[in-house]
């Protein structure tokens, strides 16, 4: 049994940073893509980043791209998003999420294990 948990959500300004983490436990998860996803109240669940096992191969969204870094220590079995320069319209419960594949996809079906999400909320 795989369980994904995320934490680091919080309220904070618009222009402050947090770091998201992402604890894999159940299962080693070195050979997987690991991705984080965001969703808002009667919206589809949105990619946001997403790295490749080794880290070598990484997505981002267009809207996220250059203040969102997602990183991970597969030592640790644990996946980071850190988020620079937070706009109002990043508020959003973030999931991360493991994919059984060493590619790296942007969408949320190629997704396999998820965590129960955690709150960003920006103000502005």
């Amino acid at each position: 049994q795989v369980r994904l948990v995320d934490t680091g959500g919080g309220l904070v300004q618009a222009g402050d940073s947090l770091k998201l983490s992402c604890a894999v436990s159940g299962r080693t998860l070195s050979s997987s893509t690991m991705g984080w996803f965001r969703q808002t109240p009667g919206t589809q669940r949105e990619f946001v980043a997403a790295i490749s096992w080794s880290g070598g191969n990484g997505a981002y969204a267009d809207s996220v791209k250059g203040r969102f870094t997602i990183s991970r220590d597969n030592a640790k079995n644990t996946v980071y998003l850190q988020m620079n320069s937070l706009k109002s319209e990043d508020t959003a419960v973030y999931y991360c999420a493991a994919r059984v594949s060493s590619s790296v996809s942007t969408y949320s079906s190629g997704y396999a294990y998820w965590g129960q999400g955690t709150q960003v909320t920006v103000s502005s």
